[in-house]
């Protein structure tokens, strides 16, 4: 009975994993479209309470619970499959830490922009491009990750 709460646990956390950080993106593309720095400034918030309340504490939670369920089920964490999945884990933090701190520049910058009444200035631009770019290397580790942990392929143990 308990691996089956820690495998929802492990599902629900994947999915707001990748459901928030689609939903964070496609919002700030959206508005950054728009170039308003109001609008761009609001969303911008929202994106870094979403990433804060969500991402954050499943991203914290997701490896607890893989963790507990191979030791549960008895899978040896240098498993092929589960290694590649977490150096794959590794892979997706290390573009998405960069990114919240991106999304707050980009915030910032929208606000000032806003408040003095002005366009966007040339950084705001630099720095939404790496964030765009950051998202893709991101969001192919995590899809790699889901199906790694659907098909568990039979990889050689690292």
């Amino acid at each position: 009975m308990l691996e089956e709460w820690l495998l929802l646990a492990h599902v629900i956390g994947a999915t707001v994993l990748f459901g928030t950080g689609a939903g964070i993106a496609f919002f700030m593309v959206m508005a950054h479209r728009t170039r308003d720095p109001a609008l761009i400034a609001h969303v911008a918030e929202t994106v870094v309470i979403a990433d804060t309340v969500f991402t954050a504490t499943a991203a914290i939670l997701q490896p607890v619970t893989g963790y507990l369920l191979a030791r549960m089920i008895g899978w040896d964490l240098s498993e092929g499959w589960i290694a590649l999945s977490l150096l794959l884990y590794v892979i997706t933090g290390l573009f998405w830490l960069p990114v919240v701190w991106i999304q707050i520049r980009l915030r910032d910058l929208a606000r000032a922009a806003a408040a003095s009444a002005s366009a966007l200035p040339p950084s705001y631009f630099s720095l939404y491009r790496v964030w765009f770019a950051f998202g893709f290397p991101a969001f192919s580790a995590v899809i790699g990750i889901f199906w790694l942990m659907l098909t568990k392929p039979a990889i050689a143990s690292f």
